[in-house]
């Protein structure tokens, strides 16, 4: 008999609670061990059907269907997908037909703030993600499991907590099955028993986490109110309205005056172009300027030597993939084997300079570096840029970088076959406005409170599950 653990056989009995499934991870993934931890608390613990409420029990997912896509607000939904639950900043959703998602056979899926999402397939199978106040009238799709809590019974942010948890990381991505493709199905996870330890600590945990909700949808205004400050303190207002795609495709176009720079067509694509040109017509200084005695280049390339985890002898080493999540979950690098120049310096904005050009992709994407985000290790995947001139700031550059314009022109930048990167010269000659002082200290001073409260989300978010492994260990008769 294969066994999780001495002393812990497999038994007949565990195959019964998950479907006569014959799949091994499910036993050898912790998550009966966790149940059974969770079974020696001395508190009611009830099942998550029962704590549920809404669409298919409270726990369901979505039918499969054809995606249409709008680019104009008015005609359309923000669009939430297994990998974009994820993400810290939702402004570059893509946007589903409005009158497709409000349908009778998709209505169901808008997204409540308190929801939880689970993913529900491919390689982000079993994250979750708590809905918050700001995505009220979004949309999720099939890939994601939502769970309503039933709020007469439990409270949303105490639930998304313990799903959350080490306890209920186990238990929902012990009912993943698949190999190349890994799924998980809501039948699979609505037998996880929550256990309740009663009002006060429930309404405790649950008001950290609707604190670190409410600051991150603050984050998130507060990037977007910058960009806008930026674009039409300069005159640009229209750019903030791009509609790139209502625009038609750049073809038949011809180029004069050309050197050995680029030969490139996608480099002199029309709609590129005449954004450059809008950004030329008010006062400047290029981004080659602007980082002189800076910095505009590559990351170190480091080996990476697997170290602890924990921060007193590692750093946590993130990518491309996960530098735009909420909380990235990068592995842990050695410190002894690594040089200090895989961190970014204060108010460093990072660009993801290597990737493909598809809509959905990351690819030339800014993020922003300040707080705790100093203590990571980025790869050398991305375009570090910070200012040099004086008087200018890597939070209003980042202002200015995360906006849709310049995302457009930083991918007509491109040099590459199937991998893009970012051409260095093309890229330094990007008109930046050049903004009176007080404007551009509003603006960064917009940018750092953001980034501050996104901060606080973090750790608001850890006293919430730290709270919870407390009651769990108070009543489990063990330390956490």
């Amino acid at each position: 008999m294969k066994i999780a653990e001495r002393g812990n056989p497999a038994m007949r009995s565990w195959l019964d609670r998950q479907g006569l499934r014959l799949v091994a991870k499910p036993y050898l993934s912790g998550a009966f061990a966790t149940q059974q931890l969770l079974e020696r608390l001395t508190v009611e613990k009830a099942p998550l059907r029962e704590l549920t409420a809404g669409y298919g029990g409270g726990v369901n997912s979505g039918p499969l269907f054809r995606r249409v896509y709008v680019s104009t607000p008015e005609h359309s939904v923000p669009f939430v997908g297994s990998k974009d639950m994820l993400v810290a900043d939702l402004s570059s959703l893509p946007r589903l037909k409005k009158t497709d998602a409000e349908s009778s056979s998709l209505h169901y899926l808008e997204l409540q703030p308190g929801m939880t999402m689970i993913s529900r397939s491919g390689f982000n199978a079993g994250r979750r993600a708590y809905v918050r106040p700001d995505m009220e009238g979004y949309w999720s799709s099939e890939d994601v499991i939502k769970v309503t809590p039933d709020q007469n019974k439990i409270k949303p942010g105490y639930l998304y907590t313990f799903l959350s948890s080490r306890f209920g990381e186990v238990l929902v991505r012990g009912g993943v099955y698949g190999s190349a493709i890994r799924h998980i199905a809501p039948d699979h996870i609505e037998e996880i028993r929550v256990p309740r330890f009663g009002e006060a600590v429930e309404k405790e945990i649950h008001e950290l986490m609707e604190e670190a909700a409410s600051l991150r949808a603050a984050y998130q205004s507060g990037v977007h109110q910058a960009t806008r400050d930026l674009f039409e303190t300069a005159g640009l207002g229209d750019l903030l309205d791009l509609r790139w795609h209502e625009q038609g495709r750049d073809l038949g176009f011809a180029q004069r005056g050309l050197d050995t720079t680029t030969l490139r067509p996608l480099n002199f694509q029309p709609r590129a172009r005449k954004i450059l040109r809008r950004l030329g017509e008010v006062e400047h200084v290029t981004l080659g300027e602007f980082c002189k005695g800076g910095q505009m280049s590559r990351g170190l390339r480091f080996p990476r030597v697997d170290g602890e985890p924990g921060d007193t002898y590692s750093y946590r080493l993130v990518g491309q993939r996960q530098a735009f999540w909420l909380r990235p979950e990068g592995r842990w690098i050695s410190k002894a084997h690594t040089s200090k120049d895989v961190l970014a310096e204060d108010e460093t904005v990072l660009i993801a300079s290597q990737g493909t050009l598809g809509e959905n992709e990351v690819y030339g994407r800014a993020l922003f570096a300040a707080g705790s985000w100093r203590s990571f290790a980025f790869s050398e995947h991305f375009l570090r840029v910070r200012p040099g001139l004086a008087g200018y700031s890597g939070a209003y550059l980042f202002a200015f970088l995360r906006s849709e314009c310049v995302f457009r022109v930083l991918r007509s930048c491109s040099t590459g076959g199937k991998q893009q990167d970012i051409h260095p010269e093309l890229c330094a000659a990007i008109p930046v406005p050049a903004l009176a002082g007080e404007d551009r200290e509003r603006i960064a001073e917009t940018v750092r409170q953001a980034h501050s409260q996104r901060d606080e989300a973090d750790r608001k978010e850890d006293r919430a599950l730290l709270r919870l492994e407390e009651a769990v260990a108070q009543h489990a008769g063990v330390t956490s």
